[in-house]
């Protein structure tokens, strides 16, 4: 474990009972891949931690609990599908997924929502968080809809600078919606303002989406490196990748509609083009091999849309390549 100072969150209640940060996943007890299940975050022993955020900040009563919050559980699901076992061969990693390591692999559950109190949640986020990186693990977080990468980001304020890498057809800079200012559509510009964010690639931005010209405006100003969908295809992956510094420590969120729509379907906006599973694969190991990645987070799969549920089980796929690439390039030796 190494030695990251206790977050000034906690609160006296969390002191009281820091297990409550989280519950079992919902709807059924299965775990990401029937990994062992760790509530406990205070005594936290692991290597890599799956954590479940599945509420955001929502826009109107309706979103409070909308089909986005369902998505850890299909997740979880869909990652039997997507693994026949640890022992088994996969042939994108070219190897076991452990890599015949003694890695410790935890779920951590679900952080729960507050009908009383909705910003709540953002807060037992972070901490939990806080938690995961103060036992030396890295966090891979199945969302909910893109805010809840706000309290993800601000839980890495002790870890500068961090390279923000967005998969996303969307530019998620507006400042404030209905005046709320951590939704889904603000994430990356909330990122902007932390002190510990630095540059920001942006991949695969296409169509109209939310963004107006003052959010453009408000991108390009900052830095953030735009990279449309037309740039990614006619140039590729390896293309982007060379533009992101060597040696960096990388939070990657994935948003599931940067994703070519016949990859993954089960999004409220879908948009032609998008990436590929390949493409995706092909960052996730370009930024394992180029420096550290710190955290990840997939986000905005809405399960009521899946078809065959191959969405929930390329977003496991997903997960499962970063586990193993990080395994691979030393990160626990």
């Amino acid at each position: 474990m190494n030695n990251t100072p206790r977050s000034t969150l906690i609160t006296e209640e969390t002191k009281e009972s820091l297990s409550s940060l989280t519950v079992a996943p919902r709807q059924v007890r299965q775990t990401f891949m029937d990994f062992d299940l760790a509530l406990d975050l205070e005594t936290l022993e692991a290597d890599i931690a799956i954590l479940g955020i599945p509420y955001g900040d929502p826009y109107d009563i309706d979103q409070v609990t909308n089909d986005q919050t369902n998505a850890p559980t299909a997740i979880r699901r869909a990652s039997r599908q997507s693994s026949g076992g640890l022992e088994r061969w996969d042939f994108d990693l070219g190897g076991p997924l452990l890599d015949n390591k003694p890695i410790r692999i935890v779920d951590c559950g679900d952080v729960p929502g507050d009908a009383r109190d909705f910003n709540r949640h953002y807060n037992r986020a972070e901490e939990a968080i806080c938690l995961i990186l103060r036992a030396g693990a890295l966090p891979i977080i199945l969302g909910g809809d893109h805010g809840v990468s706000i309290p993800a980001l601000r839980a890495f304020k002790d870890q500068q600078p961090i390279t923000l890498i967005q998969v996303d057809a969307h530019l998620d800079w507006v400042n404030s919606k209905f005046g709320i200012r951590e939704g889904y559509s603000s994430p990356i510009r909330r990122a902007s303002e932390m002190s510990h964010i630095g540059e920001i690639f942006q991949i695969g931005l296409r169509c109209q989406g939310s963004a107006r010209q003052e959010e453009f405006d408000a991108a390009t100003a900052y830095g953030a490196h735009l990279i449309t969908d037309m740039e990614l295809q006619d140039r590729g992956m390896d293309s982007v990748l060379a533009k992101i510094p060597d040696g960096g420590r990388y939070y990657l969120t994935i948003d599931a509609d940067g994703f070519d729509p016949s990859v993954m379907p089960a999004v409220a906006g879908p948009a032609p083009g998008g990436l590929s599973y390949h493409q995706a694969r092909k960052l996730i190991h370009g930024l394992v091999a180029k420096g550290r990645v710190v955290g990840m987070d997939i986000v905005e799969i809405t399960p009521a849309r899946d078809v065959n549920r191959i969405t929930a089980i390329t977003a496991a796929n997903l997960i499962q390549n970063m586990i193993g690439k990080t395994i691979q390039g030393q990160y626990f030796d």
